[in-house]
């Protein structure tokens, strides 16, 4: 039987009980496709930041090297600045282990409500993805003349051809395989230098693909047509902020954060990936049992397919569709009174050996 080394890290709040709740399912999943996900938990995040002074030991990137993939909770404390804990653990992940592609899907379960009247499962089936190691989030500026009056910022994105390219080519290949539509979030009448520099690039991969539906759109009327016309998107190919921004705001289209998934991905395998819940550590709920797991699976049944386990990752995502659209139980953020225990109970028999 093969076993892949999943370096777990549930982090903060929610993150610790979704996360332990993820791995019940995917090795139920593992048991009945016939491989297995051994686990090693590292207790990083805000709370190992408030005992030690860092997010993560010294030697943390190279105890996760070794693993076959990433798993992580959420991180965040209200006591704990967020340029903190995403500097301190998150972003030097993403980084070292360049995870350049944030691949986060989107769609509308049957029998989960949208809050657009007219949303259906056929409409809000869309996968967003987002360039995760430049662009808006660079380390690059600082600030002079703290406190007075005469203080200043500057935070400088960096776009570099490399890192464009790749990520745009990887968003191209996607949508070749799903419906041949690609869609480039821009704001290239307003940022007069990295953006225009993002359209050319678009305009020279999309020019290889000559079978593709290409279009590019402004990042504002972008986020109205989402809303407006959802069904007009498939891939959407997105800057480092963009791309995170509008995650978010498809994510509720598709009717709670709470279920979406993602993806941080090093294509070539060089390094171990990460798959994370798009939702934050929701401090307001912490320790109650009541967090909704689903996106902390459904990252699961990510990992589980860029492992090569697809078939597996497959039945994770048709149980998951089958407990929605038969009225299983669902947490709060669903409308439903069940607790993280309901869901998992529901998932794993579901994965039994036939």
């Amino acid at each position: 039987m093969k076993t892949y080394e999943i370096a777990v890290i549930p982090g903060d709040g929610i993150g610790l009980e979704v996360t332990p709740a993820a791995v019940k399912v995917l090795q139920a999943a593992g048991q009945k496709h016939g491989f297995a996900l051994s686990t090693t938990e590292y207790p990083w995040g805000c709370d190992y930041f408030v005992e030690h002074g860092r997010m993560m030991p010294p030697d943390g990137l190279e105890l996760l090297r070794a693993s076959d993939a990433i798993l992580l909770g959420a991180v965040g404390r209200p006591d704990v600045p967020d340029h903190i804990s995403l500097w301190g653990l998150l972003i030097p992940i993403r980084r070292a282990f360049r995870q350049y592609v944030n691949l986060r899907p989107v769609r509308l379960w049957p029998g989960i409500p949208s809050p657009l009247r007219h949303a259906t499962p056929e409409t809000v089936d869309m996968v967003i993805v987002r360039e995760n190691n430049e662009g808006e989030y660079s380390e690059i500026g600082g600030r002079l003349h703290q406190g007075t009056e005469d203080e200043l910022a500057v935070q400088e994105a960096i776009f570099t051809r490399k890192g464009t390219d790749r990520i745009i080519e990887f968003a191209c290949k996607l949508a070749l395989i799903r419906s041949q539509r690609i869609c480039s979030a821009t704001k290239s009448n307003g940022i007069i230098h990295t953006m225009p520099f993002w359209d050319e690039r678009f305009a020279h991969a999309t020019a290889n693909h000559p079978d593709l539906e290409a279009e590019q759109v402004l990042i504002d009327a972008l986020c109205a047509a989402l809303v407006l016309t959802p069904q007009r998107f498939d891939v959407i190919v997105a800057s480092n902020l963009f791309g995170d921004i509008l995650s978010d705001l498809a994510a509720a289209i598709a009717g709670s954060i709470g279920i979406a998934p993602s993806a941080n991905l090093n294509p070539e395998k060089d390094f171990p990936s990460m798959f994370e819940p798009v939702h934050g550590s929701a401090p307001d709920i912490a320790g109650q049992g009541i967090a909704n797991p689903i996106g902390a699976i459904w990252s699961g049944a990510q990992m589980l397919e860029h492992l090569g386990e697809t078939a597996a990752a497959n039945d994770v995502l048709a149980n998951l569709e089958s407990l929605l659209a038969n009225d299983g139980p669902r947490t709060r953020d669903l409308g439903g009174t069940a607790t993280t225990a309901d869901v998992i109970d529901a998932l794993t028999p579901s994965f039994a050996n036939a």
